[in-house]
């Protein structure tokens, strides 16, 4: 028996390793979905095994019960009190007009729980808390503890500081500059904030909430006797004064039923008017009446209520005349309970979000959001049904369904509330969204037995969704603000810093150790000194020594050190960077390409600080819905009766025709054009052929003029199928149809279902001619080409992810039962017929195949017709699984399956899931800057692989591996098979800094898709390194059914484990947690406002733009910030070591060698605006060419900009320049001392010091100029004017009187006079500078010429060679710019080349095979790859009309070497109508929308499906503007329009659409043939292209 019955584990879960212990991978997306549906049906068994044997082994196991019983079974039904794992806390009763129990409630009977307010705060600090908070997060950092106890020690005299107080303002200005910056940014959180907080809710009041204290106010509040319970605060009552004047009668009715109440509402009040004297029975009702009363205060939320969805809520006269007695029946209704005693006075009354507490009853209306976690009571539907948007969630636009608990179902009024009593055991609150476990308690008031019904997380509205379709909604509050599960997933907001800051960290340490090296030894040199005796300084200069001991008077010189040589660790440097930082997010914010017009926003920068963290970011970890996609599907393409129908072009095949280098197929442009001119003859056929009233053309997304064909001819076979094809479509759903404006348009109608795949396809359906007009009752509506239909409706058999299908059983009007089903391919082929057609099987399968390969999600249709007997019995077993307490889901999914076999096809649906504009090549351009690209979804595994490939993140030669398993060890054996799978063919990992970003000479790529459960195992901590290893060595990962909390695990995972930079971006709430945990957290904003956004480090409205703001922006930022602190650091050595090369010629006293007015000045005004606007306005290459060579980004992602090699490289300069500036005066001084025009001598300190004062300035504004890239107007007036200025400031100084508050002695008397009248001084200053920068420029200049890096070279392109031309941009002098075409000079436009890693079977190193017009082999651009792409030299750098390439024989490693060259242009050939074939262009060419300009450089977009067959044959019928561009084929193989001159007056050309060979398994009778039209549509004229025709 045992070896019957397997362990669960074993069965079929390690299938996919083959004897190698390999996974095994598929390719192409059909086989990838195909795989994930086998992986999803091998799991559910496996469960189900799990399940089976857990039962037989379990002895006297209770029964499991329903969590959703039915009415008649409510008593015995229990749900589980506690979910399978242990959840941390205490489960939570929540009372309802029942008293606490002992073990709850204290002596005075107040409750012991206390529970969070529903008050939320994103923001970091508080009034209170900001100051401490902030200064304790500044003094994080190293330097500003050094900086402190360097001010600490100028206040001591003894030290010898000049100004102590003016040595604190530098620090004071960077606390001060930080502080308010990180206040602006919180503050507008804060603000964010308080706009949800003060949201208005509708809440029962003068109603005992028991589970609440009768003053539930802190300590603080009530020593200060503020907020007196049961006072209204002034924000509620703003908010009803705001209100008062929008009168409005507060109506609730149930569907179905005819008992309703009336109440009307005063909301200045807080007790009832008329003293409560209103009938006990004359509850309030509660139905919106529209009708407002007086103007209308709008007030909104967002996403608020709609102005016109906005109804009062104010104040009417309270005479008897407006209460309505109703007449409820007394009978027991769950809860219910008439024969209790209440007084009658609750009441709905206005709030805020705030305000709310747990065990409060709200009332939701359409269109609010949902304020807390929110059990359903009852609704306004008569089955208990609410729908929802989960849009501020998770991005979907889709309508949730969530239904009220049974016992409750009746309330609907306030005295029913009062009326009722029951107690909801609650689960403690946690993280996951997706399951919730409760138990409602009652008694029954007939029997007074106890009953008891479970609630699950389908009675459970999550904070932050959006009621819709559904007029009322009563709750009971049970979590609240920081216990909502939207906030647990949130955590607290980061601190987050730069990774420059972290490392700057350590520079800083360095220069202090440094620091303190030269104080000791000059300390101790001091010290020895001054014991000697024999010396000049014990003579004369007795008495100037701080202290009698020589150790103590060493430790003075070393505190005085610390302070004369405190430059050396630049506290201006990070005074500058705010500076810096903060003129980088003005400019990220101006940036109009980032500009978003239909929200009207740019991008926000919400955290300054990290702006240079863009510039390295090498994993992106990114949502889907709503992120990638629109979340908008379209009907795109059919197959019906093997016959395919639908002309559009999806966004994977564009890009694979991309990858591929096609150049037939036309551009973007161009085939929208062309569809329009098809969709307008497709839509006039369909309106002489019959009148559909309900067609939306500007929702026709079925483009098919052959489909129009089709249905025209009735006498063929294929008009019934296609008929009976989309009835199913209109009948086979559970859309409902809505008439939002019925008297104005009354045809109008508009589709809401729970998922946006099912409103497309009716709506599809719809506009073909087979309109969904709605359902009564038990009757579906439908009109079928014009004419009406009804059917009767009978049972439906709803989708879910485990069935993979959904049915509907109808009666059609001819009586017959018809069952109408459709799901996933597999599934459906699963249950077909015997006698189904083989061919058409094979077929329609082929079809399948083509539509997911070219990203599309597909449906495959069937129906069966069911028999009287047989329908009878089968609604029997039905209904009886439907009411079974025991395994309630495995019995109706064995009832369902005795009915939905023997099924027919119908045919093949396939939609699109519009992506966002520009998501497939802002992913391309990522991956080509080499960042990896991680998707996080909560969708389901297909919709993931679907919409992977579909923005071409996977592609279809990659090596896809799929974990599916439920256990540890399954996924720890699945993982060690992959990590051997890649290791076979690429050898073993590596974690090299200089190898991250490409991947040169792989020979394949891969990519691991991995469902939620399966990720829960590969987190633990066993297994999650072997993830990592498995993840990093992947192209692409995508993880599927994943929580907002594995998706901030999973950023945490790669950020900590791998070192990586990562950014997370998202649209939705579930986001905030992986926003918040990258290195760079991205939001998406959205008509209705964002949490993610609220939460982000950067705001904007589309993830194209990440592609500007990383590969722009961000690398500007990072190369900046690293340049700038470089040179920080040695500006500031090269000033302090000058200083300390006099030690020796004093004594080592600490004597300054400067004038103390030098030393203010020097990082305050002489030196430090060239660093800020080298670290502000410095780009190393234009933006343009930034983009179009994104392989430059990965010096970035390798940190190859700062390093610790160039920190110390720089300090090394700043080392061998402070000599110089120091011994070369030093030497001219001892040689001979010069002698000024007025007779005095140079022989002063203040003569020499001055002397290398400007001899450093000026070498440190110079070389920082060196460094400087992009010379703009501001560049030339900073770094020449700041040394100008430090002139000026000497001949100032110099007529100054002399006590001031520089100096108290004569020292700088005249001084100008002195110095800048000798020779001697200025040719001492030029000769220093010069020697000083000369081994700098000589080593810039040889690392240019013979070790360029990939940015030098293109920088040379752009600055003398033809980069502009090629770019399309016009050279600021007239005299360089060309005649540049676009067309042919569109770099913008070039072909996404793909990486090294993604090439299969790439060996080694290839040189590009130039193409010639003559009919050579074309390399595909997939050659162009990381490895065998040209070194960017001058050599290497063409003529775009050269025909010949140059390779360079050492490729760089890290970018040079993977940037793609244009291929080079071939001549024009030009045929005209005689045949003649000439490369002379004709003298004029026609005007028209279709001109076709000489073929670009670039391959073009092919749209043409062959690419996607398996056999890759020809397909036919294709829709081309351009021919194939084969130089070999004969001029009479070319069509040959007539001549334009032959047109008749105002007729316009047209392109044609041309044929080729049929394709074996494409449907090429079911494309549209203009050669077979009917007379009367040629009439209309073929579309030809008349004129020349460019080949």
């Amino acid at each position: 028996m045992f070896k019957r019955q397997p362990p669960p584990s074993e069965i079929d879960e390690n299938d996919t390793i083959d004897p190698q212990l390999r996974l095994r991978t598929v390719r192409t997306a059909a086989s990838t979905i195909a795989e994930s549906i086998r992986s999803e049906i091998k799991a559910q068994k496996r469960r189900r095994a799990t399940q089976k044997r857990s039962l037989f082994f379990r002895k006297n196991a209770k029964k499991p019960k329903t969590s959703e019983p039915d009415s008649s079974t409510a008593q015995s039904a229990e749900a589980p009190s506690a979910p399978q794992s242990r959840i941390p806390g205490a489960r939570r009763n929540i009372y309802v007009n029942q008293p606490l129990t002992a073990m709850e409630a204290d002596h005075h009977g107040e409750p012991l729980a206390r529970y969070a307010r529903n008050k939320v705060r994103t923001s970091r600090y508080t009034l209170f808390t900001f100051l401490p908070k902030n200064l304790f997060e500044q003094f994080h950092r190293i330097a500003n503890i050094y900086f402190l106890a360097l001010v600490i020690f100028q206040f001591f005299s003894v030290f010898g500081a000049a100004s102590p107080q003016t040595a604190a303002l530098p620090l004071l200005f960077i606390l001060v500059v930080t502080a308010v910056k990180d206040g602006v940014e919180d503050y507008r959180r804060a603000q964010l904030d308080e706009e949800v907080n003060t949201s208005a809710v509708t809440r029962l009041g003068e109603w005992r909430n028991v589970n609440q204290a009768l003053d539930p106010r802190p300590w603080y509040q009530r020593l200060l006797h503020i907020n007196a319970p049961g006072k209204i605060t002034r924000g509620v009552q703003k908010l009803r004064e705001k209100e008062a004047g929008e009168g409005k009668q507060i109506i609730l009715s149930k569907g179905g039923e005819d008992r309703v109440s009336m109440s009307t509402t005063d909301m200045n009040d807080s007790i009832t008017a008329l003293g409560g004297s209103h009938p006990p029975t004359g509850g309030r009702q509660l139905e919106d009446i529209e009708g407002s009363i007086g103007s209308v205060d709008v007030h909104t939320y967002p996403p608020g209520l709609p102005e016109n969805e906005l109804g009062g809520w104010g104040q009417h006269s309270m005479s008897l005349s407006n209460y309505v007695q109703s007449s409820p029946s007394r009978s027991s209704l769950g809860v219910v309970d008439w024969s209790r005693r209440t007084n009658g006075t609750a009441r709905w009354e206005r709030t805020l979000w705030k305000k709310l507490e747990v065990g409060d009853i709200v009332l939701l209306r359409e269109d609010e959001q949902v304020p807390a976690d929110i059990v359903v009571l009852s609704t306004s539907d008569a089955d208990g049904l609410c729908y929802l948007e989960t849009k501020n969630l998770d991005g979907e636009t889709n309508l949730k369904v969530r239904k009220a608990i049974q016992a409750t179902a009746s309330l609907s009024s306030e005295e029913d509330i009062e009326k009722s009593s029951f107690v909801l055991d609650s689960e403690p609150p946690h993280q996951n969204l997706y399951v919730y476990n409760g138990v409602l308690r009652y008694t029954d008031a007939a029997t007074r037995e106890p009953r008891r019904e479970g609630v699950t997380i389908n009675e459970l509205l999550l904070r932050g969704c959006t009621v819709r379709n559904t007029a009322w909604i009563i709750g009971l509050v049970v979590f609240t603000g920081p216990d909502t599960k939207i906030y647990l997933n949130g955590g607290q907001t980061p601190s987050k810093q730069s990774k420059i800051a972290k490392e700057t960290n350590f520079n800083v340490v360095v220069n202090f150790l440094f620091l303190v090296i030269i104080c000791s030894v000059s300390a101790t040199i001091n010290g020895v000194m001054d014991g000697l005796t024999a010396t000049s300084t014990y003579i004369y200069e007795q008495g100037v020594e701080p202290t009698s001991s020589n150790v103590l008077n060493a430790l003075v010189t070393f505190v005085s050190c610390l302070i004369a040589f405190q430059n050396i660790v630049p506290v201006s440097l990070f005074i500058s960077i705010e500076i810096v930082k903060t003129i980088q997010a003005y400019f990220i914010a101006q940036d109009l390409d980032m500009y978003y017009k239909p929200f009207n926003t740019a991008c926000v920068p919400k955290n300054w600080g990290i702006s240079d963290d863009l510039g390295q970011i090498e994993y992106i970890f990114s949502d889907k819905t709503g992120t990638l996609t629109q979340n908008v599907m379209e009907f795109q393409k059919c197959s019906v009766r093997g016959v395919i129908y639908g002309e559009g072009v999806t966004e994977a095949q564009r890009g694979a025709a991309t990858r591929e280098g096609r150049v037939d197929a036309v551009a973007p442009e161009e085939l929208a054009e062309k569809l329009a001119v098809l969709k307008d003859t497709m839509v006039a056929r369909l309106t002489k052929l019959f009148k559909n009233r309900y067609m939306q053309v500007d929702k026709l997304t079925l483009v098919s003029p052959k489909l129009a064909e089709d249905l025209a001819d009735r006498s063929t076979e294929q008009y019934s199928h296609i008929v009976a094809f989309f009835r199913a479509l209109a009948v086979c759903h559970s859309v409902l149809a809505d008439k939002p404006e019925p008297q104005e348009r009354p045809y109008h109608l508009e589709y809401k279902a729970e998922s946006p795949d099912e409103a497309a396809l009716v709506g599809a359906a719809r506009d073909v001619g087979f309109p969904f007009l709605g359902k009564h009752k038990d009757t579906i509506d439908i009109e079928v080409l014009g004419q009406p239909e009804r059917f009767t409706h009978i049972k439906t058999l709803e989708f879910t992810s485990t069935r993979k299908r959904m049915s509907v059983v109808v009666r059609a009007s001819d009586g017959r039962i018809i069952l109408y089903c459709k799901g996933a391919d597999s599934v459906i082929y699963e249950r077909l017929a015997a006698d189904v057609d083989p061919a058409l099987k094979e077929k329609t399968t082929k079809d399948m195949d083509f539509f997911a390969n070219g990203g599309l999600r597909t449906l495959c249709i069937g129906y069966r017709v069911l028999a009287e007997d047989e329908f009878l019995r089968w609604l029997r077993n039905y209904e009886a699984a439907q009411s079974s307490v025991d395994n309630r889901d495995e019995a109706i999914e064995s009832a369902a399956a005795e009915v939905e076999h023997s099924l027919q096809i119908l045919g093949a649906t396939a939609l699109e899931d519009k992506l966002q504009e520009g998501v497939p090549e802002a992913i391309e351009m990522l991956h080509r800057a080499g960042i990896k690209l991680w998707i996080l979804t909560g969708d389901k595994l297909q919709t993931a692989i679907e919409i992977g490939f579909s923005c071409n993140l996977l592609k279809q030669d990659m090596e896809v591996m799929i974990l599916s398993a439920d256990s540890p060890e399954g996924t720890l054996a699945q993982i060690e098979a992959g990590l051997n799978k890649i290791a076979s063919i690429l050898g073993p990992p590596t974690s090299k800094t200089m190898e991250r970003g490409f991947a040169p000479g792989a020979k394949a790529s891969f990519a691991v898709v991995i469902d939620g459960d399966t990720l829960h195992h590969a987190l633990t901590p066993d297994i999650k390194p072997l993830f990592l290893n498995l993840g990093t060595q992947c192209e692409t990962v995508v993880c599927c059914r994943v929580s907002p909390a594995q998706k901030a695990l999973t950023v945490k995972l790669v950020k900590d484990g791998r070192k990586a930079m990562t950014l997370s971006i998202g649209d939705g709430a579930n986001d905030v947690a992986m926003i918040q945990e990258a290195n760079v957290g991205c939001g998406l904003l959205g008509h209705e406002g964002s949490q993610a956004a609220m939460s982000a480090d950067y705001a904007f409205g589309q993830f194209r733009f990440l592609t500007k703001l990383l590969l722009v922006h961000g690398r500007w930022s990072y190369q900046r910030i690293a340049d700038m602190h470089s040179n920080f650091f040695y500006k500031n050595v090269i000033w302090t070591l000058a200083m300390f090369w006099f030690m020796p010629f004093c004594y080592f006293d600490a004597t300054y060698l400067y004038d103390y007015s030098f030393i203010l000045f020097y990082n305050l005004i002489f030196t430090s605006l060239p660093v800020i606007v080298l670290g502000s306005f410095d780009q190393d290459i234009n933006s343009k060419a930034a983009l179009a060579f994104p392989q430059l980004y990965v010096r970035g992602i390798r940190g190859l900009e700062y390093t610790r090699t160039k920190f110390w490289f720089y300090m090394l300069d700043g080392l061998y320049q402070s000599a110089v500036v120091f011994f070369i005066p030093y030497l001219v001084w001892q040689l001979g001392l010069a002698v000024a025009s007025n007779g005095k001598g140079i022989d002063s300190l203040a003569d020499f010091g001055t002397t290398v004062a400007v001899a450093a300035i000026f070498a440190a504004n110079t070389y920082v100029g060196m460094n400087t890239h992009y010379w703009t107007s501001i560049t030339w007036a900073v770094v020449i004017g700041s040394s100008l200025v430090m002139i000026l400031w000497i001949v100032i100084y110099s007529f100054l009187p002399v006590n001031t508050f520089f100096s108290n002695t004569d020292g700088f008397v005249n001084e100008v006079e002195i110095l800048f009248a000798n020779v001697t001084f200025w040719t001492t200053i030029v000769f220093s500078v010069l020697v000083a920068l000369a081994p700098r420029f000589l080593i810039k200049f040889f690392k240019s010429t013979y070790m360029p890096l990939d940015k030098d070279i293109v920088r040379e392109m752009w600055v003398g060679g033809d980069l502009k031309d090629r770019l399309g941009i016009r050279h600021r002098k007239e005299s360089k710019n060309r005649h540049v075409d676009l067309e042919t000079a569109p770099m913008f436009r070039e072909p996404h080349a793909r990486s090294a890693s993604e090439l299969a079977l790439q060996q080694g190193y290839e040189p590009t095979v130039p193409r010639s017009p003559a009919g050579s082999d074309r390399k595909s651009p997939d050659d162009n790859s990381a490895n065998d792409i040209e070194q960017l030299s001058k050599a290497a750098l063409p003529n775009p009309h050269d025909t010949e390439d140059t390779v360079s024989p050492n490729p760089s490693y890290y970018s040079a070497s993977d940037i793609p060259l244009p291929s080079p242009l071939p001549p024009s050939l030009y045929q005209y109508p005689s045949g003649e074939i000439s490369s002379q262009a004709p003298f004029s060419a026609p005007s028209t929308s279709y001109s076709l300009s000489p073929e670009s450089p670039v391959p073009k977009l092919d749209y043409s499906r062959r690419a996607y067959s398996p056999a890759s044959q020809a397909e036919s019928y294709e829709l081309q503007a351009r021919p194939s561009r084969d130089w070999s084929q004969s001029p009479s193989r070319l069509q040959t329009p007539p001549h334009s001159h032959s047109l008749a007056p105002g007729q316009q050309p047209h392109v044609q659409l041309q044929s080729e060979a049929p394709h074996d398994h494409d449907a090429g009778e079911g494309r549209y043939r203009p050669e077979e039209d009917d007379q009367e549509d040629q009439a209309n004229g073929p579309l030809v292209w008349d004129g020349p025709r460019v080949l």
